[in-house]
């Protein structure tokens, strides 16, 4: 099968890649730098140029492709330049645009996003990201011809090669302040799953997920942003503490997340797809030292 990846030579899709490609798959990856197609081209891949912005050549791109696997987006301009609104205005127009040349071919578009499960408190999480809105998008290309898949991505994903996710910006918070922090009692959840263990479900994805399927990526469903902490302050030997609540906007300055509370149950994924996830769990990932590496 002829794959497009977006974000090809990103964190999850640099991972995402070789596994299509063992799978037999002739996969081409979206390059909008130089670096950028040189980490695309030694994954083995070959390189489209371009980026999100390039929307006549997203489309040309997915007209020659069986699959498009759409993992890119763009954080600088939500993170960096604080423009998320403009960063999923920007997604939304890249999946009209696969939309567009996909529509009544029966092609799968596999994207990220969860679909409204009817637990209220659930969906309301999920809902708070903006990027719901690509999701639901995705998902109602189904009633245009094509086959679309949702894999709902954990907010911790996990791995060396994770550079600017959940886990390195808690580490981050700690390093600056001097203390490693939760808020109230750190109860709440984060799923989390190793991007090796996503990778590989992805590949199950494109090669036996039925159209429409919702797929949670998460190997474990739910862990305490307090344990998270307490490892965090144990490795960099700062004490770990709970920040009041009218005080966590202040001292986790550009991340709202910290008090999301939500978990992704697997036992459907798994089962529909014989996904059996192998890698470290996150605080077994930890402990292996890499994230506290300053070199």
């Amino acid at each position: 099968m002829r794959v497009l990846v977006t974000g090809a030579s990103g964190h999850i899709g640099s991972a995402v890649v070789p596994e299509l490609i063992q799978a037999g798959h002739a996969v081409t990856g979206l390059a909008r730098s130089d670096t950028a197609a040189a980490a695309v081209t030694a994954l083995g891949a070959q390189v489209r140029r371009g980026d999100l912005y390039d929307t006549g050549g997203l489309r040309e791109a997915a007209a020659a492709a069986d699959a498009v696997v759409h993992l890119a987006f763009d954080h600088e301009e939500a993170i960096v330049a604080g423009n998320f609104a403009g960063a999923v205005a920007t997604d939304l127009a890249v999946v009209q645009a696969f939309g567009d040349v996909l529509a009544g071919t029966g092609k799968t578009l596999i994207g990220i996003g969860v679909r409204p499960s009817g637990d209220p408190r659930r969906d309301a999480a999920f809902n708070a990201n903006p990027r719901s809105a690509v999701g639901r998008a995705i998902d109602a290309l189904g009633q245009r011809g094509v086959r679309t898949i949702l894999v709902a991505i954990p907010p911790v994903t996990h791995s060396d090669q994770d550079k600017r996710g959940f886990i390195p910006m808690l580490i981050k918070f700690a390093r600056d302040t001097g203390v490693s922090g939760y808020v109230g009692d750190g109860a709440n959840r984060w799923p989390a799953g190793h991007t090796l263990d996503v990778a590989s479900l992805y590949r199950l994805a494109l090669d036996k997920a039925p159209a429409g399927s919702q797929l949670f990526a998460a190997t474990e469903e739910g862990i305490e942003v307090r344990e998270i902490a307490e490892n965090i302050g144990r490795h960099l030997g700062l004490p770990t503490v709970s920040i009041p609540a009218e005080q966590a906007a202040d001292h986790f300055k550009g991340f709202p997340f910290i008090t999301m509370d939500i978990t992704m149950p697997n036992a459907d994924t798994r089962k529909l797809l014989g996904w059996e996830p192998t890698h470290p769990g996150l605080i077994a990932d930890l402990d292996e030292g890499h994230y506290f590496s300053t070199d």
